[in-house]
């Protein structure tokens, strides 16, 4: 299987959604640095708090370029920045994550970031889910998750569902 590393958010996301194992099934492991696992077990109010242990398919990973972190940590935040360092030094097939920032910096750097919507997507076709359509919904209206209209939209047509927007 594939070597994935990920940040916070799509793991936060799936588990919100109760399609955390869906990454076992789709990749078997994802590598975590430690401060993905502490902003998991350490969510803002909204979410709920996640012991990475409970997920065997999750193994933590520190990355060993401490100067590389510091680097990126200097306009991304530290979850972000872990997990990418980490990323390039395992050379990840891909890289979990969502923030525009943050997906910028990993494709300068060489990595194929993939972001929530792109998992729902693989696991729709994997017949891992149903209609993603509902849970992109609810991502925004519980989560409060940023999905632009023309990503929505996007998505909803690749998944092959009626948009009920119309675009």
């Amino acid at each position: 299987m594939a070597v994935v590393v990920s940040d916070t958010s799509p793991i936060r996301a799936l588990a919100h959604l109760d399609l955390l194992p869906v990454l076992d099934a789709l990749f078997g492991k994802v590598l975590i640095p430690p401060v993905v696992v502490r902003e998991l077990f350490n969510p803002p109010d909204r979410f709920v708090s996640l012991v990475v242990a409970d997920f065997p398919f999750l193994e933590v990973c520190s990355p060993a370029d401490k100067g590389l972190v510091d680097r990126l940590g200097q306009t991304l935040d530290l979850g972000e920045a872990e997990a990418i360092a980490l990323a390039c030094e395992v050379q990840a097939e891909a890289l979990l994550i969502d923030e525009d920032a943050g997906r910028g910096v990993a494709r300068r750097m060489g990595l194929l970031p993939l972001g929530t919507v792109g998992l729902l997507l693989r696991a729709k076709e994997r017949g891992l889910c149903g209609d993603i359509g509902p849970l992109l919904d609810r991502l925004r209206s519980e989560l409060r998750f940023f999905i632009s209209e023309s990503l929505f939209s996007k998505a909803i047509r690749l998944a092959g569902e009626n948009d009920p927007t119309g675009d």
